[in-house]
């Protein structure tokens, strides 16, 4: 009797279940290669100068990554590294979109497609404001690399076209594992593959956003500011701020910063005097900087700073604890106490 798990006659199913995914090989394919299209050919987003910068849009995915946190913040920390990692990676995409739209070492293809997904996913599957849109990308990315890798390019891709010229190269096992060709793959194999990414997608579902049980929560609608380090120095005031979530196209709007003893209010610098706030008072630590706007301090998602405000002639007492009080435009409010220096 013949062995089940296995595919039956070679030169059938694998190439029918290839045929079905060419639509969706040209579409994600086309979803790699368009980041190379966007950030080099229509506009230049690998300059780190420009208001583009990709840099800055990889800075967002910071504060609520999930495992590789310290690899981002390493990279955003250290500007000249990000940049040329973004390089890298913006020509990895384009490589593997443009080989997976035609079709060229389609499972090869099909496995980075999934890498790259999974770091989307781990990096920013937390972000979307009206819709889980990171995640979205970053899961439906691994599952169709998966089928990628399963089934090859099939009938109309460039690997096929080398086997129907009869290249030596392309009869070796080596070119069906990489490239395309009928594979014998048990059904085992199908089963737990498909179980993995179905428990990738069920976990983190579940981390970013509660989507599998319990309340929902989305980390994308409301800006919130951490504060640490707030201390009253010889010089004034100083403390620092980091923005771990909210929107991530534009940022914290700051419009007050107000020293406190108990309700009363000792010290206050409003917008217009925080949008002429020298720049040499405020201390940077990623690439998405924090700094003075029309109307306050634009904090931008995942900016961290170190922020220094000369309080003049305000009686502060050293020795006494107060409450620092920062106020977004949207009228949200955050406190921490504050320690003498």
């Amino acid at each position: 009797m013949r062995n089940q798990d296995l595919t039956t006659e070679p030169g059938t199913q694998g190439s029918s279940a290839a045929l079905i995914l060419f639509p969706l090989r040209l579409v994600v394919g086309w979803t790699y290669f368009s980041a190379f299209w966007r950030r080099v050919v229509l506009a230049d987003k690998l300059d780190a100068s420009s208001p583009g910068y990709v840099g800055e849009k990889f800075n967002n995915f910071l504060p609520n990554a999930l495992g590789i946190k310290p690899i981002i913040s390493y990279l955003v920390m250290h500007p000249d590294l990000l940049k040329w990692s973004m390089i890298a990676f913006t020509m990895v995409e384009a490589l593997v979109g443009l080989f997976l739209m035609l079709g060229i070492f389609t499972r090869t293809m099909g496995a980075i497609a999934m890498l790259l997904a999974l770091g989307i996913l781990l990096g920013a599957g937390w972000l979307g404001t009206t819709c889980l849109d990171e995640w979205q990308i970053g899961i439906l990315g691994i599952a169709s690399g998966a089928a990628f890798l399963l089934s090859g390019g099939g009938e109309y891709s460039v690997d096929a076209l080398l086997r129907r010229k009869g290249l030596s190269f392309t009869r070796s096992k080596h070119f069906t594992w990489l490239a395309s060709g009928e594979l014998k793959v048990r059904k085992p194999v199908i089963v737990i593959a498909t179980a993995a990414v179905l428990s990738a997608t069920l976990a983190t579902n579940q981390y970013f956003h509660g989507g599998v049980y319990g309340p929902l929560h989305n980390k994308s609608v409301k800006p919130v500011v951490k504060i640490s380090d707030a201390r009253i120095t010889r010089g004034g005031l100083r403390f620092t701020v980091y923005r771990t979530e909210g929107v991530d196209v534009y940022g914290s709007f700051l419009v007050s910063v107000a020293l406190l003893d108990n309700d009363t209010t000792i010290f206050k610098v409003a917008g217009p005097q925080l949008s002429q706030l020298p720049k040499s008072d405020i201390v940077n630590y990623n690439v998405a900087e924090v700094k003075p706007g029309t109307c306050g301090l634009v904090i931008p998602l995942g900016g961290k700073a170190r922020i220094s405000i000369n309080t003049g002639a305000a009686a502060i007492d050293r020795s006494r604890g107060y409450t620092l009080s920062l106020t977004d435009v949207s009228g949200v409010r955050w406190q921490q106490p504050v320690t003498g220096a």
